[in-house]
């Protein structure tokens, strides 16, 4: 197939992004395997943190290779059964992160917001044993997606020969399941969305209710502190994820497009947001930003010389 500068810019932007949040997430993986490796325990904050860096690392790399494959060896692409499982993998590892990141911020907001209220205390009295089962809960969701996915990308190929003549019809019976693919993955998207909207909110008419309940500004409030950097992490979060969405409706409306520098620069943001975000965590999390900057001499000033 011939391979124009486009096509060689495209791999090239997406190798260094993707590779990078590889990098980011394998850090977190790495730095909290450590810790527990030392203390032979991980609390409810780590095991989530553990994960998101597994399926985000996973779903970089899948994402990456799909791409590789489809703009350098896209006849390998359409080789029964790779596309499907890279399909499937993909959209698995997707919805997986996105539902471990809404954990954290439901995680965070139950933690840290303060309310009189008996089912909330419950619920911040339980949390820790409701981890595990929130993340099974995540493996369900994002296993069925994938499922779902399987389903609909398995049809297209059972009456295709995987010669190059027979491509164009592959890609006309995708278009035709428009609507099924894009309402499930808008579905996996809302269903995230809120949990985070409804964390961002909590947290901030906690924190409005604990500041006007404050005797003075002067006194160093703990309590205030942890909202304000709890309120950091998932405001992150909450704009990316906004972004994000509107990348995900922009490529629905315009993915008939092809190769514009418009569609391009939003597949550029899908790649880079699971490597920002989890960036974002790690200067948020005291433990992983020493290590960082110790593993890095570079961000303190210092020059490597060698």
């Amino acid at each position: 197939s011939n391979i124009t500068s486009y096509d060689a810019t495209s791999v090239a932007v997406v190798t260094f992004v993707a590779f990078a949040g590889m990098w980011i997430n394998a850090f977190i993986i790495f730095v909290i395997c450590i810790a527990w490796v030392k203390k032979n325990s991980v609390n409810s904050n780590e095991k989530i943190l553990l994960l998101l860096g597994s399926s985000r690392l996973w779903y970089l790399f899948i994402l990456w290779l799909y791409n590789f494959l489809l703009i350098m060896y896209r006849n390998y692409l359409y080789v029964y059964p790779i596309f499907q499982l890279l399909v499937v993998a993909q959209r698995f590892f997707n919805f997986f992160e996105l539902s471990v990141s809404a954990c954290l911020s439901v995680f965070y907001c139950i933690k840290i917001a303060n309310f009189r209220n008996s089912f909330f205390f419950y619920l911040k009295v339980k949390i820790d044993r409701m981890v595990p089962w929130l993340l099974l809960g995540s493996v369900f969701f994002s296993l069925v997606i994938g499922i779902l996915f399987y389903e609909i990308t398995d049809k297209p190929l059972c009456n295709n020969s995987t010669g190059r003549e027979n491509l164009w019809k592959f890609k006309i019976k995708i278009d035709e399941q428009f609507f099924p693919i894009y309402f499930i993955t808008g579905f996996g998207y809302a269903t995230s969305f809120m949990a985070v909207i409804l964390s961002v909110l909590l947290l901030l008419f906690s924190l409005w209710r604990h500041k006007r309940n404050m005797q003075t500004n002067s006194m160093k409030d703990l309590s205030m502190d942890a909202h304000i950097k709890a309120m950091k992490s998932i405001l992150s979060f909450f704009v990316m994820y906004s972004i994000n969405i509107i990348s995900l409706i922009v490529t629905m409306i315009y993915s008939a497009e092809g190769k514009s520098v418009m569609m391009f620069l939003i597949y550029v943001f899908l790649y880079a947001f699971p490597g920002v975000h989890s960036l974002i965590l790690i200067f948020s999390n005291p433990k992983l930003k020493n290590t960082l900057l110790r593993i890095l001499p570079c961000v303190k000033g210092k020059v490597c010389m060698r």
